[in-house]
């Protein structure tokens, strides 16, 4: 038997995803509603919202069964509670680019991450570059657009 897989993440995204359940669940008796009132408009065949609810009703379950997979297999980590020198995640670090231009990123889960906020999957090809590193480590990391490098400047555990 396959062991399961721990899904590390921070307090925050556990409950985003429990709210996203919470949501989902709710949106149930919605769609099965839908598609009782589209039943009743006769020949299923060609019935475009009975397809369209029963699709709906498909994308539903399968995303509440992958939430709950998600929330089964939580590792909740909260960052406050680490220390130490090297890169982990929940760390806070602070880069300088190939110009010497600071950049920083917090090392997050796969279902919290987003770049734009400064938020990188573990799991990302930086992510996975960062890990283990420690301060004044050069990380080198191969993007689409090329090899990039970094310098590690400061870890951080906030």
């Amino acid at each position: 038997m396959a062991t399961v897989e721990k899904m590390p993440m921070l307090q925050e995204g556990y409950e985003k995803l429990t709210a996203d359940l919470k949501r989902l669940k709710t949106e149930r008796p919605l769609i099965v509603d839908a598609i009782e009132e589209a039943r009743a408009h006769g020949d299923l065949s060609e019935n475009a919202e009975y397809h369209a609810a029963k699709e709906r009703q498909g994308q539903v379950e399968a995303t509440i069964a992958d939430i709950e997979d998600k929330l089964s297999r939580a590792q909740i980590i909260d960052p406050r509670d680490l220390s130490g020198d090297k890169i982990v995640f929940g760390a806070t670090v602070t880069l300088l680019d190939e110009d010497d231009k600071p950049v920083t990123y917090q090392i997050v889960g796969q279902t919290e991450a987003d770049a734009k906020t400064g938020r990188i999957s573990y799991n990302s090809p930086l992510g996975r570059a960062l890990i283990g590193r420690s301060v004044d480590d050069e990380v080198e990391v191969s993007v689409p657009a090329g090899d990039r490098y970094y310098l590690v400047s400061k870890i951080e555990f906030i």
